[in-house]
């Protein structure tokens, strides 16, 4: 690995108490105008409030939208949908993983290694710096627990991406990487996000936001939530009040683009190795579109 790419991540600051809590004070109050409401926790305590009267789920539907218009009327229901005929016309989606290695082997990339689940949301998670081709052959050759490239800025590939104009603003597309076994656990994001399965299948569990209750989640940050509860291997002794959260299965295929509305609870782990990519709105999410009060 070159001294380039093995250089350090930057020390880690410690802080003390109170300049803990401003830090936190002064980014909720950076997160909230970049979405336009006045307070943070108001815009979760809103999502979780309207979450109650939803209808319950047994299944993700599949739909097909025409426009902008159709998108957010159908999101404004504040449930999650798998959207058709989108993902599929990216020319990314017409190379295969081979492009990779062939064409973008020495891109700098970031992975998260070692026991990266329970640690997912720490301030302290171990990352290691190398490039794309040190990556693959990396996990290639872990047993265990594969590294993953998460939540990466990639505009190389996201250049080869035709997003979708739904939302009046939006944060970078982001990008996922990873062999089968690469796991993202359970947290929810107070950002409505539409999520493009590229490459590979990936098992997708859900849950509505004010099943928080049921999660025994702690905050990462005032727009991050982790739960330590495993749905695919529920641990019913440790966690009793998971029997009571509503978990909905749904497999993404390539080409499948899926809308998580804010709040939703998801825990994500690719079946095959896989190219997912997303992006977060930076808005009143749509479920509270229509009762804006509650959030403003």
């Amino acid at each position: 690995m070159s001294n380039e790419v093995s250089k350090r991540l930057p020390p880690r600051i410690i802080l003390s108490p109170e300049e803990l809590a401003a830090k936190k004070q002064a980014l909720e109050q950076r997160d909230a105008q970049i979405r336009g409401v006045s307070s943070i926790h108001d815009m979760r305590e809103a999502i979780k409030q309207a979450s109650r009267s939803l209808p319950a789920m047994t299944e993700v539907p599949r739909v097909k939208l025409h426009d902008a218009a159709s998108f957010r009327t159908r999101a404004m229901q504040g449930l999650p949908f798998l959207v058709d005929g989108i993902v599929g016309r990216w020319p990314l989606t017409r190379h295969t993983p081979d492009i990779l290695r062939d064409r973008y082997a020495q891109l700098h990339v970031r992975a998260r290694v070692g026991d990266y689940i329970s640690t997912a949301f720490a301030p302290d998670r171990a990352m290691r710096d190398m490039t794309m081709a040190e990556y693959l052959d990396l996990a290639e050759r872990t047993e265990g627990l594969p590294p993953y490239l998460g939540n990466l800025e990639l505009k190389e590939l996201n250049s080869m991406c035709h997003w979708p104009t739904w939302f009046d603003k939006m944060g970078p597309a982001r990008f996922w990487i990873g062999p089968a076994g690469t796991v993202t656990p359970l947290h929810c994001d107070y950002d409505d996000n539409i999520f493009a399965q590229i490459w590979g299948t990936k098992r997708i569990f859900l849950a509505p936001p004010h099943h928080d209750a049921f999660l025994y989640v702690k905050e990462a940050s005032a727009m991050l939530f982790g739960s330590p509860f495993d749905p695919e291997a529920p641990d019913y002794e440790q966690f009793p009040l998971a029997r009571q959260a509503s978990m909905i299965e749904v497999i993404v295929q390539p080409g499948d683009m899926l809308y998580v509305p804010a709040g939703w609870y998801h825990q994500v782990r690719a079946l095959t190795f896989s190219l997912s990519s997303n992006r977060w709105a930076r808005g009143v999410p749509l479920t509270l579109a229509s009762a804006t009060k509650p959030a403003t």
